[in-house]
């Protein structure tokens, strides 16, 4: 028997949680619990992370987290106990399966469109770093990251994860045509990692186009790949296709550790009360007794969960209004007396259990991610971002005093737009420059001379950052300014 952490959360969590674990209970789920201290009240006690140290302890020696919904305190200048927990433990891929639930009435579902969608968004990196300055008074800054080896963790999972499923189609949503190194970045993985898969029919959407066409055609979609903030946005996008966030499982899978979570909020104004709905979080474990090769008893739970739903049985938050709602209790035992009834409508399959005991990590380092290269590296510039309320002519007049031999001030430019040496008046200005000075033919630059160059721009201006301009075998690695 196998033992994982529980959080039952905050809010309605303590409820939906015990509703869950009673119907795995009753199933003879053969698994221990060991609950963990996680969430707001952690916070509330001086625990910047929102766990203790032994909760974090237990989770990195089990390898499974059960979690309920948890609430980050609000002003108090701490991170999200959720994203937190993802980062922590290298949780790289979030799955989320998005399924047609006859009993939960949606516009799709009254028009008979069945919507079977599988969303995988990396979990790690992008806007989520939380990395963000204020340059000036008037101007923010939030660094976006996307690597080559995260971006190939979460793609490689969500092939396998297709091919198991026998997926008809795998799609990668981005936003390259606009940024063109960082997605663009994700979208080269994506058909790096589309080649080991032959069978698989592999292609890609603008993340726009791909919400308009979720809303309008969602049952031409399988299995979608994204980038973090954007997967973010569109796995919320489908939650409402089917019914909204609760009915949303989510895992989020990492090569040592897995969370199993609800993602719908606490809902304090309903807490105590009993009537939660635990739907979400009860295919939630679903999915961690898949992942745990528990395929028979966790097909038996969801067929009565299909069933229970089928029949009309609901708590207050969906369902038939003529038809009494249900407790939270109630709605649990309902399952449980419907176990080894199968649905009219996508029976799950029973499967034989193939539970192999996970594989206890003692890592003594940091696990560190590079892939390998061959290609030359060579500074050939810097990009100044200067804080200034002057007129483009008069920073450029000011910068070009700083020019070297082989380094020439090329393009200045505000909020990502051109504004000399080429402009227009029209263009409205903020208070944050930037010079870009490069050097003469590409010519490697050294950081003893960067660095001269640095002590004449700060003579001038107040620098409130640099980036380098690199090349990489022979390729510029640093997009235009927008006009230049």
């Amino acid at each position: 028997m196998h033992k994982i952490a529980v959080a039952k959360g905050d809010g309605i969590g303590p409820e939906i949680m015990d509703a869950v674990l009673t119907i795995f209970n009753a199933a003879n789920v053969p698994i221990q619990y060991e609950i963990v201290d996680m969430g707001k009240w952690v916070f509330d006690k001086g625990y910047s992370n929102g766990m203790t140290a032994e909760a974090q302890e237990t989770i990195e020696t089990l390898g499974i987290l059960f979690k309920g919904p948890m609430e980050t305190p609000k002003g108090k200048g701490v991170k999200s106990i959720n994203v937190t927990a993802r980062k922590t433990w290298n949780t790289y891929a979030n799955k989320r399966t998005f399924q047609t639930l006859h009993g939960v009435d949606t516009v799709f579902s009254k028009a008979g469109i069945p919507i079977d969608i599988t969303i995988v968004r990396e979990n790690i990196e992008d806007t989520y770093g939380g990395i963000e300055h204020m340059l000036t008074h008037d101007v923010a800054l939030c660094r976006r990251f996307i690597t080559k080896p995260g971006s190939y963790q979460v793609i490689k999972y969500a092939f396998e994860m297709a091919k198991k499923k026998g997926a008809r189609r795998i799609t990668c949503g981005h936003k390259s045509n606009i940024m063109k190194i960082t997605d663009g970045l994700f979208l080269e993985v994506f058909y790096e990692v589309a080649k080991e898969y032959p069978e698989l029919n592999s292609d890609d959407v603008i993340v726009d186009d791909l919400c308009m066409k979720l809303v309008t055609k969602p049952d031409l979609f399988d299995v979608v790949v994204l980038t973090n903030l954007q997967g973010d946005i569109v796995s919320d996008l489908c939650a409402g296709l089917v019914g909204g966030l609760g009915f949303a499982p989510s895992a989020n899978i990492g090569d040592h550790i897995s969370i199993f979570e609800a993602v719908h909020g606490t809902a304090p104004d309903i807490m105590g009360k009993n009537i939660a709905n635990p739907t979400a979080l009860l295919l939630s474990g679903i999915g961690m007794l898949r992942h745990l090769g528990l395929m028979e008893t966790a097909a038996i739970i969801e067929n009565a969960l299909l069933y229970t739903l089928e029949s009309g049985i609901h708590t207050g938050d969906f369902g038939d209004k003529s038809i009494p709602s249900v407790n939270t209790t109630t709605f649990a035992e309902a399952i449980i007396s419907n176990f080894g009834k199968e649905p009219a409508n996508n029976p799950k399959p029973i499967l034989e259990n193939k539970y192999v005991t996970p594989t206890i990590f003692k890592l003594k380092s940091n696990p560190m991610l590079e892939t390998k290269s061959d290609l030359e590296e060579v500074i050939v510039g810097i990009d100044f971002f200067i804080e200034s309320n002057e007129q483009p002519t008069e920073v450029a007049n000011k910068s070009l005093k700083h020019t070297m031999d082989i380094v020439k001030l090329v393009t200045i430019s505000n909020r990502g737009t051109q504004v000399w040496p080429r402009g227009s008046v029209f263009t409205n200005l903020v208070d944050q420059y930037r010079c870009r000075f490069e050097s003469i033919g590409d010519v490697p630059l050294t950081q003893v001379e960067i660095l001269e160059l640095t002590k004449g721009m700060m003579k001038d201006f107040k620098v409130c950052s640099y980036e380098m301009l690199n090349m990489f075998g022979g390729k510029k690695a640093y997009s235009l300014a927008q006009g230049q």
